[in-house]
């Protein structure tokens, strides 16, 4: 994989686009435990120049690996990889601090000629690079943001809605009321802002295409399953007891699916497989709100990751490339 992997570089078109300063983009998207990572190792093998940009709001965080999923030292070898390990688990990162890392990391990859993956399930960060939806800095009150989250708390997501719904109905109207960062943060701006809309997004200056693998929910759930255990077995526990050694067990970066499950077998709150349990429940409950996402997104081509097997998956994503992309000329 290597060698072709130099000769795929040393061979890299001048693809970007000259008036934008950007790559052509491929967005692989998805629910978790779809297979995204995998295919895009294998693609970014096979087309000159590809770099891999994650977009999932929990591996930017540094010394979280095994239970983020996130892409070994020596797939990063074989692959350059952007937007990983940018800031530790006790600080804040914002959707704004992911676009301008990412966007930093696009303007050097259309500088050495190349082609950006941009590979994840958070939909918020594929939206923002690849749609172009401006993300305000404006309208953050911390403040507000406290207590509107003790408030989430207390007295659940339904009594945010109907807040939200009553002072802001247009932004209201235009958020995923079922996902509760999303209302407390809607919420927080309403408050500061008032019931103004962000900006219309302003799309992506180069060429692009989205691709999006599905499963259905037997299958996912079954490989969601799998791969907990994976995790626990690998040492999701260690990496844990690591983690809470050096930092706040309490702290927001650890509300990714499994850590909370894993501090609470070092405290012997749960055995390990009551965690792996539910662990891959909370995995499920996350992968469903992410197809709930996916599904409001126009222009995804989307690939069966169940009916294609491992070896054809790759070469029908070339095929839908090669229609959708002839920029890339593979």
């Amino acid at each position: 994989m290597s060698g072709s992997r130099t000769r795929a570089r040393t061979h890299s078109r001048a693809l970007s686009t000259a008036e934008s300063g950007l790559p052509p983009l491929i967005v692989i998207a998805g629910a978790t435990a779809t297979g995204k990572t995998a295919l895009s190792l294998e693609l970014a093998n096979l087309i000159p120049g590809a770099e891999i940009i994650s977009a999932d709001s929990r591996q930017v965080y540094r010394h979280m690996d095994i239970g983020t999923a996130k892409v070994t030292a020596e797939q990063r070898s074989l692959v350059p990889h952007h937007a990983l390990d940018l800031v530790d688990p006790d600080e804040a990162f914002s959707a704004a601090d992911y676009r301008r890392a990412a966007l930093e990391a696009l303007h050097s990859i259309a500088a050495r000629g190349g082609v950006a993956l941009l590979v994840g399930g958070t939909g918020l960060y594929l939206r923002t690079v690849a749609r172009g939806v401006a993300l305000d800095e404006t309208g953050s009150d911390s403040a507000v943001r406290a207590e509107l989250e003790s408030r989430l708390e207390r007295d659940g997501l339904d009594a945010l809605v109907v807040e939200l719904r009553s002072i802001a109905p247009a932004v209201a109207a235009a958020t995923d009321l079922a996902n509760p960062r999303r209302v407390v943060r809607a919420l927080e701006r309403a408050m500061v802002l008032g019931d103004v809309l962000p900006e219309p997004p302003l799309g992506y200056a180069a060429p692009s295409v989205w691709i999006g693998l599905k499963l259905d929910q037997a299958a996912q759930a079954w490989r969601i399953e799998d791969r907990v255990r994976a995790q626990f077995a690998s040492g999701l526990l260690d990496e844990a007891r690591e983690l809470r050694l050096r930092y706040d067990p309490g702290l927001r970066s650890f509300s990714a699916v499994g850590y909370h499950e894993a501090f609470a077998v070092l405290d012997g709150s749960f055995s390990t497989d009551e965690a792996i349990q539910r662990t891959a429940a909370r995995t499920r409950q996350v992968a469903r709100r992410q197809r709930t996402w996916f599904r409001a997104e126009p222009d995804i081509n989307w690939l069966d990751a169940a009916r294609h097997t491992t070896d054809d998956l790759t070469p029908a994503t070339l095929r839908l490339l090669r229609s959708t992309l002839p920029e890339l000329a593979i």
